[in-house]
């Protein structure tokens, strides 16, 4: 099985996805750091319709500085549209990780998320 993980490796729910992506038998993993390489504005939506979520749900509100742009940006009411170019503009704007496997698409928070598509 393949599996794509968009990464931050200072956060720790997503190291411990990656980890759990690791010890899974016959998993082919693809990390992308993707405040390094962020998905597209196209790729990022889809995503999120394959998880079964908005692009609100998708948002990362806590902890600075995605906290500040939140509300520098005035997101707080924003569209799912606005939101989707704001976080195309700052990628720390992005919840992670996200995780892509041929049976779907997890915002994995917790960690243990990915399980469901492995």
């Amino acid at each position: 099985m393949k599996a794509t993980i968009w990464h931050n490796p200072a956060c720790g729910t997503s190291r411990s996805a990656l980890a759990i992506l690791r010890e899974t038998p016959g998993v082919d993993i693809k990390v992308i750091e993707y405040l390094k390489t962020p998905p597209t504005r196209e790729m990022l939506a889809a995503l999120y319709a394959r998880a079964g979520i908005t692009a609100r749900a998708g948002l990362r509100t806590r902890n600075s500085p995605a906290a500040e742009l939140c509300a520098e940006l005035a997101l707080k009411d924003a569209s799912d549209s606005a939101i989707l170019d704001a976080m195309m503009q700052h990628p720390a704007l992005i919840e992670r990780p996200l995780v892509e496997t041929e049976m779907g698409v997890r915002l994995c928070r917790p960690a243990e998320k990915v399980r469901e598509i492995l």
